[in-house]
Order: C-alpha cells, then sequence, then structure tokens
C-alpha cells in the first residue's frame, strides 16, 4: 500500500480548488489560499513530484460524441488466473468503448464502465467484446440513467481515522 503524504491546511485549500477546476492560474490560485504564487508554484509542484496529483484530465460529454447510453457491466473470469486475466484487461481497456474497469473482489471480478451509442451497439458490445472471449464466464449489464460526480478526495480528518 502507497504510504500517505502529510498535508498541511494550505495544501488541502490548493488540492481543493484544483480539483474543483484544474485550469485555475498559479496566481488566482495563489489569492484565494493566501500565499505569493511562486509559493503556490512550489508547494503544486511537490505536489505533483510526491504523486499527490497525478495528472489532469480532459472531461467530455458521451452524449455529444455519440455514446449517449451508457452501462456498467459486471464480469466473472473462470478460471481466474493471472495469464488470462492480464489479456483480457488489456483488451477491455482498448476498446474504445470503455471508461473505467475495476478489479472487484466479490462473485464478479470485474465491473467495466462503457459508453455506447444506444442499445444494439451494447448488445454488440456484450456479444462481440465480452461473452465471446472463452474465459468470460458471465456478463450482467446495468444501465446507467444518471451520475454525479461528488466532492473533492481530501484525505480523512483526524476525527474520522480515530472514529
Amino acid at each position: 500500500m502507497a504510504e500517505s503524504v502529510v498535508l498541511d491546511p494550505v495544501d488541502l485549500h490548493l488540492l481543493r480548488l484544483l480539483q474543483n477546476d484544474a485550469r485555475t492560474t498559479y496566481r488566482d490560485l495563489a489569492a484565494q489560499v493566501g500565499v505569493a504564487p511562486s509559493t503556490c508554484l512550489d508547494r503544486v509542484a511537490r505536489l505533483r513530484r510526491s504523486g499527490v496529483i497525478l495528472g489532469h484530465r480532459l472531461e467530455l460529454d458521451p452524449a455529444k460524441l455519440g455514446r449517449g447510453l451508457e452501462a456498467l457491466l459486471s464480469v466473472q473470469v473462470r478460471p481466474h488466473r493471472r495469464e488470462l486475466v492480464g489479456p483480457f484487461v488489456e483488451r477491455i481497456r482498448a476498446l474504445p468503448e470503455s471508461r473505467t474497469v475495476f478489479h472487484l473482489t466479490g462473485p464478479d471480478d470485474y465491473l467495466v464502465h462503457v459508453a455506447v451509442a444506444d442499445m444494439a451497439d451494447l448488445q454488440r458490445l456484450v456479444l462481440d467484446e465480452f461473452t465471446s472471449r472463452r474465459e468470460v464466464a458471465r456478463v450482467e449489464t446495468r444501465l446507467i440513467f444518471q451520475q454525479w460526480e461528488c466532492g473533492p478526495l481530501l484525505p480523512p480528518s483526524p476525527s474520522a481515522q480515530s472514529a
């Protein structure tokens, strides 16, 4: 397990602001946090070097790209062995419909978030790319009606850790 990084209130404030808008300028960040722009630049650089900030992503609207139907596919792989799992995961990650792949515990081995054009496209994806694979024992499909983003990811507060 990766070691956590000690973050002070200024770091936490910077992370909150950047998670809400990663394009905020260092000058604006510095003004909102109450530090000099050079200090802000140094702090964000340290957060990147330490691996707290992993990168920046551009968020796209799947519907506007012709992929208005999203689903979660629960996939059971049998036998669940490394020599089968590695190629399976790489194949699924390479599919243009795949948004996220989770390796799970429990009865299902993977949860795959996909975005497709319509129900026929989803059926094609499930049949041609999942159930046609020898190692896939079962696929369950759940349609996503709506999703919401949650607040910024910050370390647990000291009171939550002792509870």
